[in-house]
């Protein structure tokens, strides 16, 4: 488990550096990212390249003992080259095209941009390759960010075309896969289609999910041309990229079937609890610390994209500048956040940033220091971190992941499925999958997050909490496999070309579930169809399937009106609708005890973790609560009692 820091020695004057790394050393770091967003450093006209500064950088780290993340700067294309080629800039849905001032101006489409791209990573990467202090590259920064996905530029079309008939071979093919017929969609060409946007009403919903496909493969093939180079070059040196949680633009999985070797993610727990579609409620409690939750379900999920390799390539350490509000966050969660992410199989921390910079657009956005080069509060948590790891001394080799009892597949395809065509103003794919995940957590159990496209045979448990277009492999696996499966509503409601399947949904799945949906129905907020489930009252909220049991279907459980909330088949349940907290909780319960599994329900803000030997506790809440700990546990970390933000990890021993 290592500590990290982001650092932009560009921002700073060159006799700052020594010092920086210095007390970088001294504090516990042992990696530093450098260089993604500086083209215009590295070559400031076409083909003059002035590298003296990057290698006075990198020397000066290392000498201090400090591994580096080198990133390749192509989040940022300089002024020049944007002027000399204005057609690399993205275009929005609008049409509107961003323009240079700030980062991500570029399209991933464009075959100008991606040779300069080819061009400046191999001219680095040649450069630092096989400097010993390089450990790791990152390829560009957060793909997609800023909304610059999709990208409907000139270049995106001639490409979306090509893909296209590489897909369907024939332009008959296409028609039949689409539904052309309807409204006089059908072409005579592949050169006749455009881009699935500013249409009088609806695109085509095969259309547009088909686009979502290709620039999902768009994204893939970018970081992989950049990812071979430095394979080439840096032999031995970790691959990875930097994601961005609660984001599905495209597809991370097929992303990691590539040249990946870390799957990294960057991890802000205040502002994405402002920004998720979560109750005022929620996000009012956890203001401060983040919702326990919204971290855990983006380590988890990108432990499964890296198969088993995760970092946190950004960690907050205070507070930020891009959300609706961003209060400062409370004392000792950024000791927590990293603690956290170690439970949950992060083999590096690294923070952002170093110190705060104080001008352009990220001024308002803090670091381990303050821009006068004192400590902020969190880069003081940030060493209290590095002095506890340091007396943990646990061989890495006892520290990784086991299988967790539960699977929850997470699929990128229902994201854009669910987004075009939502059917109800609050409908929102990733919230109803945290919504499970929150529920399975708050029952004490560690899960793992998996592709829909996995093999999950070897878990007990396995829950989609919605899965619109079902992979083949999922009825697969049922028939032939023991473990208890849970369906969320609209499931099986798409083929793949997006179109409802001709047995009604959920299609397939009524091989393992005899029942047909009938109609389904978006909630407005006043409408409420009320049930009660195991002694707990509650209701739907946003989303229901009305659905008819077929003769070896069980309903579990029935709406006030009659229609069919929970069913059962053998191992496999559906659950007709959307549910509120309290209902949801109970719903998981039942199939976790189904399932055979033993849950340990939480008290508010208390999180489990196991890594390895390690069982960890994570308070985020603003009571102390005892840890389930037997006497014979030796705690390495805190004590048997969890104080208010903060976390305790102990062995049992035999």
């Amino acid at each position: 488990m290592h500590l990290g820091v982001c650092y932009y020695p560009e921002h700073w004057p060159e006799n700052k550096w020594e010092s920086d790394a210095r007390r970088m050393a001294e504090m516990g770091i042992t990696r530093v990212r450098i260089a993604e967003f500086a083209w215009s450093r590295m070559e400031p006209e076409p083909g003059r390249y002035e590298w003296a500064w990057l290698d006075a950088a990198i020397a000066t780290l290392s000498r201090h003992g400090l591994e580096l993340v080198l990133g390749t700067p192509t989040a940022a294309p300089p002024k020049w080259l944007v002027d000399a080629h204005p057609d690399i800039l993205p275009v929005r849905h609008d049409g509107g095209v961003l323009q240079f001032g700030s980062r991500r101006h570029y399209d991933i489409s464009s075959p100008i941009y991606r040779e300069h791209c080819a061009r400046i990573v191999e001219t680095m990467v040649r450069r630092y390759g096989d400097h010993p202090a390089v450990v790791a590259w990152q390829t560009d920064n957060e793909l997609g960010c800023h909304d610059t996905l999709p990208t409907y530029t000139q270049a995106a079309l001639q490409r979306f075309r090509q893909w296209l008939g590489q897909r369907y071979e024939t332009i008959a093919a296409l028609n039949a896969s689409w539904g052309n017929v309807f409204w006089s969609m059908e072409y005579h060409s592949f050169d006749e289609i455009e881009l699935p946007h500013r249409t009088p009403t609806d695109v085509n919903p095969a259309h547009a999910l088909d686009f979502r496909r290709f620039q999902s493969e768009e994204v893939a093939s970018f970081h992989a041309l950049q990812a071979d180079l430095i394979r080439r070059h840096a032999p031995g040196r970790d691959v990875l990229h930097n994601f961005m949680g609660f984001y599905a633009a495209f597809d991370h999985y097929a992303f990691a079937r590539g040249p990946l070797d870390v799957a990294a993610w960057d991890s802000y727990p205040v502002p994405r609890t402002e920004v998720l579609p979560l109750p005022e409620a929620q996000k009012h409690r956890w203001a401060r610390t983040g919702h326990p939750d919204v971290s855990a379900f983006s380590h988890d999920l990108y432990r499964g994209v890296g198969k088993g390799r995760m970092w946190v390539m950004e960690q907050q350490a205070g507070p930020v500048n891009w959300a609706p509000f961003n209060p400062v966050p409370q004392p000792g969660i950024v000791r927590l956040w990293t603690w956290e992410a170690f439970a949950h199989g992060a083999e590096l921390v690294s923070y952002f940033r170093w110190r705060q910079c104080p001008f352009a657009q990220e001024q308002m956005h803090s670091g381990l220091n303050t821009p006068d080069d004192a400590l902020s509060p969190g880069g003081r948590e940030a060493a209290q971190v590095a002095r506890e790891l340091r007396n943990l001394a646990l061989p890495a080799d006892d520290l990784r992941c086991t299988r967790a009892p539960v699977a929850l597949l997470f699929d990128y395809e229902a994201q854009w499925v669910v987004e075009t065509q939502r059917h109800g103003a609050d409908i929102d794919y990733q919230h109803i999958v945290f919504e499970w995940y929150s529920a399975l957590r708050e029952l004490g159990l560690d899960v793992d997050v998996v592709s829909a496209r996995a093999e999950v045979g070897e878990y007990r448990l396995v829950v989609a909490p919605t899965l619109p277009i079902l992979p083949p492999s999922v009825v697969e696996q049922i028939e032939r496999g023991s473990s208890h499966w849970v369906f969320g509503p609209r499931t099986g409601s798409k083929s793949p070309a997006f179109a409802i399947p001709s047995q009604l949904p959920p299609g397939e799945l009524q091989r393992v579930l005899p029942a047909r949906v009938v109609a389904a129905e978006s909630l407005r907020p006043s409408i409420r169809p009320a049930l009660r489930f195991e002694e707990v009252d509650g209701c739907a909220l946003r989303w229901r399937d009305h659905v008819e049991a077929g003769a070896a279907t069980e309903t579990i459980v029935r709406f006030d009106d009659g229609m069919p909330a929970v069913l059962r088949c053998h191992r496999v349940t559906y659950v007709a609708a959307c549910f509120d907290q309290a209902v949801l909780h109970a719903v998981m319960a039942n199939c976790v005890r189904a399932a055979g599994i033993q849950a340990m329900p939480m008290p508010e803000g208390l999180r489990l973790r196991r890594r390895g030997p390690l069982r960890m506790a994570i308070n985020y809440g603003d009571r102390p609560q005892a840890v389930p700990a037997s006497a014979r546990a030796k705690f390495v970390l805190g004590g048997p009692v969890v104080g208010p933000v903060d976390v305790a990890a102990w062995i049992e021993e035999d």
